[in-house]
C-alpha cells in the first residue's frame, strides 16, 4: 500500500501561547544558548590546545562539550526565533532532519558518558594500569563508537517514521519535532513505532543510567582502603559526573519511558535537557575541577600577554 502524506509542513504550537511570556522567555533562553556554546567552546578550545591536559578524561570532556553544543543547537535557535513569531511552522522534511540529529547528538552524548565512567572506573580502581588501558587507541575507538551509536539509534527512529502515513492535521503539540508528538498526527495506528522509541529511545537511557550507577558503586566500594585525601580527590571526580548523569538522564527517562497524553509535562522537561542542562555542564566540570581552571586561566593569560605585546 503506498504511503498517503499530504502534510509538507507543520505548525509548532510552542511551549506557551501568552505572547508576552513569549518575549519573557526570549528574553531568558536567549542568553543561556549563548553561554552554552560560548562556556561549551571554550573548554573544547582549552582542552585542544593546553599541553597540561593531555590525559583520557580531559580528551573525552572535550568531546562530550562539543556534543553539548550541536546537540542543543538542533533545536534550541529555532525554538528561541520562534519565540517572536505569532505561526511557528516547520517543513516535514525538516522536521525529520531535527528528529534524526537531535537523537544523533542525544544518544551520542549519553554514550560518551558512559565511556567517561569507565574512563573514572580505570583510573581510580587500576591506577598503574590506568594508561596502558586508555591508550590513544582505545579513546578514539570509544569516541567513535558513541557518534556511531548515536548514528544508528537516529536512523532507526527516522526509518520507522518515514513510512508512516500523514494526511492532516499538521499541528504538531511541542516546540520542537520529536517522535511521540509526530506520531499523534498519522492516520494510522503508531502502536507498533511507539514501542520500538519505548525500547530504541528509554532503554538506552535506562540500561546507560545502570551502567553508570553501577560504576559509580565499585568506585565507592574501592576507596574503603585508600586515603582521605585519596578519597576526597576521587569522589570530587566523581561527584561532577554524577551530577551531569542525573541532570541529563533523568529528564529523559521521564519523556521516553513515561509519555504524557498531554505533553504539556513532556514540553517543560524537555525544556530543561534540552536548554538549561548543556549550559550547566561546563559550569559543572571547571568548578570542580582545578586541573581545567589553571589551564584556562593560562589560555586567557597568554592571550592577554600576547595582546599587550601588539
Amino acid at each position: 500500500m503506498a504511503r498517503t502524506n499530504n502534510v509538507t509542513e507543520l505548525i509548532i504550537t510552542g511551549l506557551f501561547q501568552d505572547p508576552e511570556v513569549q518575549r519573557v522567555c526570549f528574553v531568558l533562553f536567549l542568553p543561556v544558548y549563548l553561554a552554552t556554546v560560548l562556556g561549551n567552546g571554550l573548554i573544547v578550545v582549552t582542552v585542544s590546545v593546553s599541553k597540561s591536559l593531555r590525559s583520557p578524561m580531559y580528551f573525552f570532556l572535550g568531546y562530550l562539550s562539543l556534543v553539548e553544543i550541536t546537540y542543543s543547537s538542533t533545536v534550541v535557535p529555532k525554538f528561541i526565533t520562534d519565540l517572536l513569531t505569532k505561526v511557528k511552522t516547520i517543513s516535514f522534511k525538516g522536521c525529520l532532519a531535527q528528529i534524526f540529529f537531535s537523537h544523533f547528538f542525544g544518544v551520542t552524548e549519553i554514550l560518551l558518558l558512559v565511556v567517561m565512567a569507565y574512563d573514572r572506573y580505570v583510573a581510580i580502581c587500576k591506577p598503574l594500569h590506568y594508561m596502558n588501558i586508555m591508550n590513544r587507541q582505545l579513546c578514539h575507538t570509544l569516541v567513535a563508537g558513541s557518534w556511531l551509536g548515536g548514528f544508528i539509534h537516529s536512523i532507526i527512529q527516522v526509518l520507522i517514521t518515514i513510512p508512516l502515513p500523514f494526511c492532516g492535521p499538521n499541528v504538531i503539540d511541542h516546540y520542537f519535532c520529536d517522535l511521540q508528538p509526530l506520531f499523534k498526527l498519522a492516520c494510522s495506528d503508531t502502536f507498533v513505532e511507539g514501542i520500538v522509541v519505548l525500547v530504541n529511545s528509554g532503554l538506552i537511557s535506562v540500561l546507560s543510567l545502570i551502567i553508570l550507577v553501577s560504576s559509580c558503586v565499585i568506585i565507592l566500594f574501592s576507596l574503603r582502603n585508600r586515603s582521605a585525601e585519596g578519597r576526597r580527590k576521587a569522589l570530587s571526580t566523581c561527584a561532577s559526573h554524577i551530577m551531569v548523569v542525573i541532570l541529563f538522564f533523568g529528564p529523559a527517562i521521564f519523556i521516553y519511558m513515561w509519555p504524557s497524553s498531554t505533553f504539556t509535562g513532556d514540553k517543560l522537561v524537555a525544556v530543561f535537557f534540552m536548554v538549561i542542562t548543556p549550559m550547566l555542564n561546563p559550569i559543572i566540570y571547571t568548578l570542580r575541577n582545578a586541573e581545567v581552571k589553571i589551564a584556562m586561566r593560562k589560555l586567557w593569560g597568554k592571550k592577554e600577554n600576547s595582546g599587550m605585546g601588539t
